[in-house]
């Protein structure tokens, strides 16, 4: 099996950088392209369609695209093919529809470590992508893994 594209989902969290560096150089191992995408999920709010529950939809989606722009013009050094989306609907449908979409041959995902109760109520997401998916995952663990050198926000001057 050839590894030619490689989906990464991100949540620019503070354990973003450790997946997006370890991505990367393995995207670079097999000389593979990139595809960043970030899902912002639809809050669950009783005033949808207000003025404030719209103002604050937007808020998110602004934020996924500008950290997106970052992300993107800081891999390029390294992955001069990468590219990224900002999607909305389900974080789960929304990864494994991208990936299907790009013709991913990987998908490189990161775990939150979730234990207990918390992924009893909440899930996984890695877990239900891994079961999901059309193309193979590799679920990577940032907290046991060295801070990445990846500068995906922007700078300020």
């Amino acid at each position: 099996m050839e590894i030619k594209k490689v989906v990464v989902p991100v949540d620019f969290g503070k354990t973003s950088s450790q997946l997006i560096d370890y991505a990367l150089n393995l995207a670079q191992q097999f000389s593979a392209d990139i595809n960043f995408c970030h899902v912002v999920e639809p809050s669950v709010i009783v005033s949808a369609g207000s003025p404030d529950f719209e103002e604050f939809e937007n808020m998110k989606r602004s934020y996924g695209l500008e950290r997106m722009a970052d992300l993107i013009e800081n891999s390029k050094s390294i992955n001069r093919n990468c590219k990224g989306e900002v999607l909305v609907g389900d974080i789960v449908d929304e990864i494994v529809k991208y990936a299907r979409d790009e013709n991913a041959d990987l998908i490189v995902i990161g775990t939150h470590g979730a234990k207990g109760l918390e992924k009893l109520l909440l899930g996984s997401v890695a877990e239900r992508v891994v079961k999901r998916s059309d193309c193979p995952c590799l679920v990577m663990n940032p907290y046991k893994h060295a801070t990445g050198s990846i500068n995906w926000q922007r700078s300020t001057p």
